[in-house]
């Protein structure tokens, strides 16, 4: 395990204004929205390195450890992030899992290498944002790795299903899969789990079904197509580009998808049961928003939150945005959280410790930055 995080930095109780110019964060003027932003104001803001010992650059997904997770190597309020670099930063190399502890078990957060991938038979590199966890005792991460470090050599990897110790508890192969880029859950049943999964090489969204046969134990079965024609290629920068971030409405059975070469928003319904309909319904789609969009999550006030990663449609004077808009196409906000392009991937939502709590990676200075805000009450929740 790595020692504590001497970079750990608490920004106190500030105000919307001094929290973020005291990171350095520009706020973008347009505000007006029809029902209150989820977005600041904070309650305070903490930055940590995602470096490990070994070096693991350029931070990808992001993930929380969910409520009734067994405990023991993760608690649940931990926070998760995969690199995608080794520690000479070539693309497609990484394979560190980095823990995160801001639980009350963990008073004084402190960072640890939750797995490394390299120990695995055989190893699995190029760990992406398709990273998630389940209160069954398991988490999942996704592998698009490169032999060179560059784009003539890339090459879909497979999903991998760790344990709590970090060991090897299922694997999906490349071969069923085609690059797994972003990841979402649909955990309503507790004795079954679907994993919604975009295949970046081929613009395509695979459900995959897992059940647990003996208490431990994780087993896959079902691998079913439910999306497709997503734009996706290679990229000299990005090395790949294509449908991205998802995140997954079990209320609603709707499944929202980045697509980041689109440069769009998309909804598929009756994600749960469908067989391929295409991309779904795009529901936002602004040129002056959207950057390449990669992470995707849920704010508390039904609102989604995306991270533009700038790799379409780039803006040097709107760079490394979270935006903030309505399931129905509404911009509500938006937030540069680096005054460079590139800088965040994934991103996650979660209420732990009565806070609403919003992590994101940023990959040009490898660090995740972990905003707290107070709860809304019911009645202030944005109209959709």
């Amino acid at each position: 395990m790595d020692k504590p995080n001497s970079s750990w930095i608490s920004q106190g109780a500030k105000s919307l204004c001094g929290g973020l110019v005291g990171l350095g964060f520009l706020l973008l003027p347009s505000l007006a929205a029809a029902s209150p932003p989820f977005l600041p104001p904070m309650v305070s803001a903490f930055v940590f390195s995602t470096i490990p010992s070994n070096g693991d650059l350029n931070p990808y997904g992001v993930a929380f450890v969910p409520p009734g997770f067994p405990g023991g190597n993760l608690n649940p309020g931990d926070v998760l992030v995969s690199n995608f670099n080794n520690s000479l930063n070539q693309q497609g190399t990484g394979t560190t899992i980095l823990r995160v502890q801001l639980t009350p078990q963990a008073p004084n957060p402190q960072t640890s290498t939750f797995a490394d991938t390299s120990t695995l038979m055989p190893p699995v590199i190029g760990l992406t944002d398709a990273l998630g966890a389940i209160s069954q005792g398991f988490v999942f991460v996704g592998s698009v790795f490169t032999n060179k470090g560059d784009v003539t050599s890339v090459a879909r990897g497979p999903l991998v299903v760790l344990d709590d110790s970090g060991a090897e508890a299922d694997r999906i192969p490349a071969s069923d899969l085609n690059g797994p880029w972003g990841l979402a859950i649909n955990s309503r049943d507790p004795s079954k789990v679907q994993v919604f999964v975009s295949n970046v090489f081929d613009g395509t969204i695979s459900r995959i079904d897992f059940s647990f046969p003996a208490p431990g134990k994780i087993e896959h079965s079902n691998i079913t197509q439910i999306a497709s024609g997503y734009s996706h290629k290679l990229d000299s920068m990005a090395v790949v580009i294509g449908p991205a971030g998802l995140v997954y409405d079990q209320s609603e059975d709707i499944l929202y998808v980045a697509g980041e070469d689109d440069d769009k928003i998309f909804a598929v319904s009756n994600a749960s049961t469908t067989t391929d309909q295409g991309t779904g319904r795009v529901i936002f789609a602004d040129p002056n928003r959207l950057h390449g969009p990669m992470g995707l999550s849920f704010a508390p006030n039904g609102n989604l939150i995306v991270a533009n990663n700038d790799s379409i449609n780039p803006d040097k004077n709107q760079p490394s945005e979270l935006v903030e808009f309505t399931i129905r196409g509404k911009f509500v906000r938006e937030i540069s959280i680096d005054p460079n392009l590139d800088g965040p991937f994934g991103i996650a939502f979660a209420q732990f410790n009565g806070l609403d709590e919003l992590p994101f990676v940023n990959d040009n200075n490898n660090t995740l930055t972990v905003w707290n805000f107070q709860q809304r009450r019911a009645d202030d929740m944005g109209n959709q």
